[in-house]
């Protein structure tokens, strides 16, 4: 099972990837993705690179929730935990 770091490596490497622009922002737990610019289209093709680079499948509305990327990377550590 990847660490809680490792998750918030792989998001924050695709955030990146998605929002080339944010290369050298300083990311915190507590960033928003909507609030650094990310679009609807943005968050979901985010979302969708992690789970794939993750191998893992989750309900699109249970992603629905996280409001920031603390709380994602903390949806989808928990969810590897279980899978």
């Amino acid at each position: 099972m990847k660490s809680w770091d490792e998750v918030y490596a792989i998001v924050l490497k695709h955030v990146r990837d998605v929002l080339p622009e944010l290369q050298s922002h300083a990311f915190q737990p507590s960033d928003s993705l909507r609030e650094l610019g990310a679009n609807s289209i943005d968050r979901a093709d985010i979302v969708m690179e992690v789970m794939e680079t993750l191998s893992l499948d989750i309900p699109r509305v249970e992603l629905l929730g996280p409001r920031c990327i603390g709380e994602l990377v903390d949806l989808i550590h928990a969810k590897l935990g279980n899978a």
